[in-house]
């Protein structure tokens, strides 16, 4: 009897897995396990993402349970874990999908060390991305900082693969390894089952609607706040209850209509291609610029912007759905980026280390770079003195307010001309919708055109250096 070990990180699905096709076809037995690190690491995913995995783990451990076997689930570090289950149910072989991350990389070279050193053979497999990020290089040889040149050499090797179907039946040893359980949510963390449907079925559901539906308006409704025009698949896509290949195959199979969002998916990718050649820029801007940049230090403006309470109703919505949902939409996380870093001129890490703790979508290259990039920082931010205006931008893709009376209701009674600028409101229609400014909703911490007028002194100063 061979026995080999499926190690499930980001790839908590069964269908189209390299890694579980790989150990199933090489063993008689395979037992799946997923290791929770009991230490955290710089740039872990935080209480939100976690909760989240909580019940993804749940729905891969029925999954398959429904083929005979189950999840074996153990706390402590992975390299010492794997070892000790390969010797109690006689593994040769570890199996797992690659981790791109630099930690992950990191983390895979220390578990086949001590595998080794058992007598155990670690086997790695692709299927986190589309293309490996040290596939897609410039004609120079190095590696792309700009997107449009990216996506043209993206789109010059990359191939539709062959999707691997998901295992009928999953033989297991007489004896499984004793499973400690997933570990629970934090208090605190926001109920992710009430908002979300998790797990490899649900992910496979949200794209066969978006393909039938929102996709054929992506191109004109993506940006619009009020409306379910995205496909909502990043946690999925985080944590691997459904794989690029499989999104972008269903995608494709829409037609044209589908390229603005295969570049959305390209955007993915290029994020970890920068990370795998910048590893630095986890913590560090990648235009070294921008390392004297003029940052202020403001504790009551950063407290007002993560509680919702910078009176502007499009960033106190999009930070409240956050502290709810551990979701935003994209074009809200770009204006109330823009809004912490430009208006506030704060440093761009202290929104990035805000949302990887709240993001149930954290994925730490996809989170660098967009931080980064709308700090204008990053690859590909021309023009990177851009201030997003969070009144236009409001009345633009959140034209009558719904979606910040969804997350502001203390607003809710006001009309769609003041919504997005309650400062501006005749009294007598703040008084008729119940809104008294200062008190049932907060006046705005900054105006605008003086904030803008400040962060582009800032721009300048650094240019002159």
């Amino acid at each position: 009897m061979t026995v080999s070990i499926c190690w499930f990180r980001r790839n908590l699905r069964l269908a189209d897995n390299a890694a579980l096709s790989a150990a199933l076809s090489g063993s008689t037995v395979v037992v799946p396990v997923f290791i929770h690190r009991d230490a955290e690491r710089p740039h872990d995913p935080g209480a939100t993402s976690l909760a989240w995995l909580y019940h993804s783990l749940a729905s891969l451990d029925a999954s398959l349970r429904e083929r005979g076997s189950g999840l074996t689930t153990r706390a402590g570090t992975p390299a010492a874990e794997l070892a000790r289950i390969a010797q109690e149910c006689g593994a040769s072989r570890v199996h797992c999908q690659r981790d791109w991350t630099p930690s992950g990389i990191a983390e895979e070279t220390a578990v086949r060390d001590v595998l080794a050193s058992v007598g155990v053979r670690l086997v790695v497999s692709e299927g986190q991305l589309l293309v490996t990020p040290d596939a897609v290089a410039t004609r120079a040889g190095g590696p792309f900082r700009v997107f449009t040149p990216y996506f043209k050499a993206f789109n010059s090797i990359w191939e539709p693969p062959a999707l691997l179907p998901a295992p009928v039946s999953l033989p297991r040893p007489t004896r499984m390894p004793v499973s400690s359980g997933p570990v629970s949510p934090r208090p605190g963390t926001p109920d992710i089952a009430r908002w979300w449907t998790v797990g490899e079925d649900a992910a496979a559901s949200r794209v066969g609607r978006f393909v039938s539906g929102a996709l054929h308006a992506y191109a004109s409704d993506r940006d619009r706040m009020d409306l379910h025009g995205t496909s909502e698949l990043s946690a999925s896509l985080a944590w691997g209850e459904i794989s690029p290949s499989q999104v972008m195959a269903a995608s494709l199979g829409a037609g044209d209509v589908a390229q603005p969002f295969v570049r959305q998916l390209a955007w993915r990718e290029f994020s970890h291609h920068v990370l795998h050649y910048f590893p630095h820029t986890l913590d560090a801007p990648l235009r070294e610029r921008f390392s004297a940049f003029p940052w202020c230090h403001d504790d009551a403006g950063v407290s007002a912007w993560q509680s919702g309470m910078t009176g502007y109703p499009l960033v106190d919505a999009g930070m409240r759905q956050l502290l709810t949902t551990g979701w935003m939409h994209n074009r809200v996380r770009l204006v109330c980026g823009s809004f912490l870093t430009k208006h506030l001129l704060q440093p761009w890490q202290t929104g990035a280390a805000f949302f990887e703790a709240r993001l149930a979508d954290y994925d730490p290259a996809a989170n660098t770079f967009n931080w980064q990039w709308v700090a204008g920082c990053g690859a590909d931010a021309a023009p990177y003195f851009r201030v997003f205006n969070p009144v236009v931008q409001g009345a633009r893709f959140d034209p009558d307010g719904a979606y910040v009376r969804s997350w502001v209701p203390e607003l809710a009674g006001l009309d769609a001309r003041w919504i997005h600028r309650p400062w501006q409101a005749p009294a007598r229609e703040l008084a008729s919708a119940g809104v008294e400014l200062g008190k049932t909703y907060p006046s705005p911490i900054i105006d605008h055109a003086e904030a803008r007028e400040r962060a582009l002194a800032a721009f300048a100063s650094i240019k002159q250096r």
